[in-house]
């Protein structure tokens, strides 16, 4: 019953916050757009841009927030079956692609094309690999490679990310996996985001069967390896 009421308002609230915000996302992009005839002072459309850039993103900080609800309440319902990482990999990627191209990081798949496959929650996996990527891109400096990789250890196959970022003490690590924590200090830290990506992560790796493993050390980057079961 308790689980049940967490669902309805969980559907409630992601209603009521994602109406009002798709509104804005859709109507600045048509300002942005001139669809309908110049707006005059090119200032509106500079504007109508930032609008949409902060509603994308407060849209991606309640979807974290959402999202970390149902993990957390058990309300998540995963329909666990055989995944091509391939697959996934190529729908992560496209979906980052205007996010790793202005900054000229180059993410690069070891074996791409003949990957294996797991078991895990299509929309769980693909959201697991993008937050993982996409924190490895932020925090990775410009033109710099990320790499990914995997290795099969018997009924477990290991998915590995790192980046060439900054880094941080091993000690910070289990802070890391905190929600609205970021490996940089809050008053110096120059990466945008809620600092959700990671424990995203780690609640799905756990949801799915598997396990988040990280590894770091300050100028060294960050090395993030999710095992989940072998298909």
């Amino acid at each position: 019953m308790a689980d049940e009421a967490k669902r309805s308002f969980l559907r409630m609230v992601s209603h009521e916050l994602r109406t009002p915000l798709n509104s804005i996302l859709g109507f600045s992009e048509i300002l942005q757009s001139e669809l309908y005839g110049p707006l005059g002072a090119p200032q509106y459309k500079d504007y109508a841009g930032i609008i949409h850039t902060s509603g994308a993103r407060l849209l991606k900080l309640v979807n974290q927030v959402l999202e970390i609800a149902r993990l957390e309440g058990g309300a998540m319902d995963l329909d666990l079956r055989a995944e091509s990482l391939d697959h996934a990999l190529d729908d992560v990627l496209d979906g980052l692609r205007e996010e790793t191209t202005p900054r000229g990081v180059v993410v690069t798949v070891e074996s791409r094309g003949a990957l294996p496959t797991v078991t895990a929650d299509a929309r769980g996996l693909r959201n697991l690999l993008g937050n993982l990527i996409q924190n490895a891109v932020i925090f990775s400096p410009e033109g710099a490679p990320v790499q990914v990789w995997t290795e099969r250890d018997g009924p477990w196959v290991d998915i590995s990310v790192a980046d060439r970022g900054p880094g941080v003490d091993p000690q910070d690590i289990p802070r890391l996996l905190q929600p609205f924590e970021q490996g940089e200090n809050a008053l110096t830290r120059r990466s945008e985001g809620a600092g959700l990506g990671l424990p995203i992560v780690e609640l799905l790796c756990t949801a799915m069967g598997g396990r988040l493993k990280l590894s770091s050390a300050p100028g060294e980057g960050l090395t993030a390896r999710v095992r989940l079961p072998a298909a």
